[in-house]
Formats: C-alpha cells, sequence, structure tokens
C-alpha cells in the first residue's frame, strides 16, 4: 500500500505546488489536501476537504482517510485575503494544537512534517554570527510570526514526546522566495522604493520555492540509506547577500531612515495595506539572520539547487526592473570613470555590480 498524505494550507500557492509534486511520487498512494478555503488554483488528484484546522473535524478528516503521513505548511507569516493578524495567528497556534492532537489520537499517523522557519531565531544585535539549530536565540521573539513559530515548535516538541513512535521532522526555512513568492519580504522588496535603517546592512539568506518542495517531499518520505530525516533543520541557499546588494540587483533606490522613522512609516504602510512591515521584519532589516546548514546537506541529505543569491536573481527577473536598473547604473559609473580627473590624468575604469 501506498502513503495516504495529508497537506494543510494548501489553499497558498506553496501548497498548491506541493500537492501536485508529491502526487508524482510511486510511494504515494492519495493525497488528502486541507484547506479553510476552496483553492484557486488546481491541485491535480488529490481529495481536496474544506475544513479549518482551527476546528476538532479536523481529527475526523484524519481518520475517515487512515491518513499517515502529515505535512503541516499552515504555519505562515501572510493572512489570506481579508484574513487578520488575529485570524493569522489562531490558524498558526491553535490550528497546530487541533492538528496536533487528532493526530496524537490517531494510530495511523506514523509521520509528521512541519513547515517552520528560522524566524524562531529572532533578531538582535548581539545574534551570533551563524546560527545552529542548537543555537538559543538572544532574545526572544516578542510578537508576530516570529512568536508564532516558537510557540509551534513547542507543541511540536510536546507532541514528539507523548508520540515517540510517530518520525517528526522540522524544517526552520529562510525567507522563501521565488517568481510566485508571497511574503511580507517579497512585498518589501517589491516596493518601489526601500526604506532602511541608517547604519545598517544587514546579512540576509534566501531558500528558493523549488528547495523548498523537494525538502519537503523529501522529509514526506521514509529516510533514504546515509541519511536521516526525523529532528530540526535549517534550510537556506549557500552564501548571504546584504540588503544593500539585493536593492541594487533590485534597481531599488534606497532611503536610509533613523530607527524612529522607519518604525513610524512602518506602522503607516501596514495600516495602508501596502505591505505587512512589521517589526520582526524591522529587526530582520536592521540585524540580519544567518543559518548554518550542515545538518541539512550531512543528515538529511539534500544539496540545494539554488544559492542564495541565484534564489534572488530569479525573484529579481519575475518582479521586472526597477527605477535603477543594474545594467544602466553600471554603465553610468563607467563613463563617470572615463571622464578626465580634476587633477588631470585617467582614473582606472571600474565597473559597479
Amino acid at each position: 500500500m501506498g502513503k495516504v498524505v495529508l497537506v494543510t494550507g494548501v489553499a497558498r500557492q506553496l501548497g498548491g505546488r506541493f500537492v501536485r509534486r508529491i502526487q508524482r511520487d510511486p510511494q504515494v498512494e492519495r493525497v488528502i489536501a486541507v484547506d479553510v478555503l476552496q483553492p484557486e488554483h488546481h491541485l491535480g488528484g488529490a481529495d481536496f476537504v474544506q475544513a479549518d484546522i482551527r476546528q476538532p473535524t479536523i481529527g475526523r478528516v484524519l481518520a475517515e482517510h487512515d491518513v499517515d503521513t502529515v505535512v503541516h505548511m499552515d504555519v505562515t507569516g501572510t493572512p489570506l485575503g481579508s484574513g487578520s493578524r488575529a485570524t493569522l495567528k489562531e490558524t498558526n497556534v491553535i490550528g497546530t494544537m487541533q492538528l496536533l492532537g487528532a493526530c496524537q489520537k490517531s494510530p495511523a499517523v506514523k509521520r509528521l512534517v512541519v513547515k517552520s522557519s528560522t524566524n524562531v531565531y529572532g533578531s538582535a544585535p548581539r545574534d551570533p554570527a551563524v546560527f545552529t539549530e542548537t543555537t538559543p536565540p538572544k532574545s526572544l521573539p516578542s510578537g508576530g510570526f516570529a512568536k508564532d513559530t516558537v510557540e509551534v515548535e513547542g507543541y511540536v516538541r510536546g507532541f514528539a514526546r507523548r508520540r515517540p513512535d510517530v518520525a517528526v521532522c522540522v524544517l526552520r526555512f529562510a525567507n522563501i522566495l521565488g517568481p510566485s513568492a508571497d511574503s511580507p519580504l517579497a512585498s518589501y522588496f517589491s516596493m518601489p522604493v526601500l526604506p532602511t535603517v541608517l547604519g545598517y546592512d544587514p546579512r540576509l539568506q534566501f531558500a528558493h520555492e523549488d528547495d523548498v518542495i523537494e525538502v519537503l517531499r523529501i522529509a514526506s518520505h521514509e529516510p533514504e540509506r546515509g541519511s536521516l530525516n526525523s529532528g530540526t533543520f535549517n534550510v537556506a541557499g549557500d552564501g548571504v547577500l546584504l540588503l544593500s546588494q539585493c536593492a541594487r540587483r533590485l534597481g531599488r533606490p534606497t532611503v536610509p531612515l533613523l530607527m524612529p522613522a522607519v518604525s513610524w512609516l512602518g506602522s503607516a504602510v501596514r495600516t495602508l495595506g501596502v505591505t505587512d512591515f512589521s517589526p520582526e521584519q524591522l529587526r530582520l532589516l536592521t540585524h540580519g539572520r544567518v543559518v548554518a546548514t550542515n545538518q541539512m546537506r550531512e543528515t538529511l541529505g539534500y544539496q540545494p539547487k539554488y544559492t542564495t543569491a541565484q534564489t534572488f536573481a530569479d525573484f529579481v527577473r519575475s518582479r521586472g526592473p526597477g527605477l535603477l536598473p543594474p545594467e544602466a547604473v553600471a554603465g553610468a559609473v563607467d563613463r563617470f570613470a572615463e571622464l578626465p580627473a580634476l587633477g588631470g590624468g585617467r582614473p582606472p575604469t571600474q565597473s559597479a555590480n
């Protein structure tokens, strides 16, 4: 018999992509796609069940379909449609509690995969240069999606203790980007002008949508020989980018502001619905965050197809040129460098990347 996989959060593009991808695996017999909203995209041959994971009815769904693998993707920082932050928190935290309670009562469930985030580490001025899976945060997140992920992982650890027979895999993804990315950071990078914090140029990491789908697929199956897909894993592309590099590659001008001004601007654009410029995102754009991915490579056995720079380049292509296209800026710098110096002679020609 093949596996019966239940996937939550399928109304989102990423969830829909994962549902379509895992159906092609020969080990999978059926896919049960669950969300409170009817998805606008195609789910292939999956059985869609319109259910709210915040309600006890999710337990009946597990029992009726004899589900043995649960992939929980409905932990996110972006509300669907007209959803509020309060509704989003309920789905992230209360929904996870209900889902774990249903899994605990189901003897058929043998594997649980949870989509988490590197937001659990927070962003603080005294953070280590690189976080590993066992590094405690210097300052626990005090609100927003970051706090949700901390609470979700706490409930998952409790479930793992109560059901040691279930293989549990927690995947902490760096900021997910790609052509169809829908996240607060993607909205920020889509602004025509990027507000930044004066005096800071944070290091950022990204995970490509394609790598996210593949890692989730690997985690939902039995491990390959020489690998282990139970435990907690950081997932990110190789390398880092500075925020200033991201702005240049996007062709977006930056406006450095003092911290109070950025906070006020964040509140304004959040009220207008332009983007969710939350306090946690402001901390990320101030102090940055970098995680080690050794466990992903050595234990999980996955090598990302995209580096952080390649992930961002793919995202840039999907967004179109900004106000300051990099090629035009490079050409202008080259022409300026070729002008005679004020005191005579010619300075060496340079090219802006």
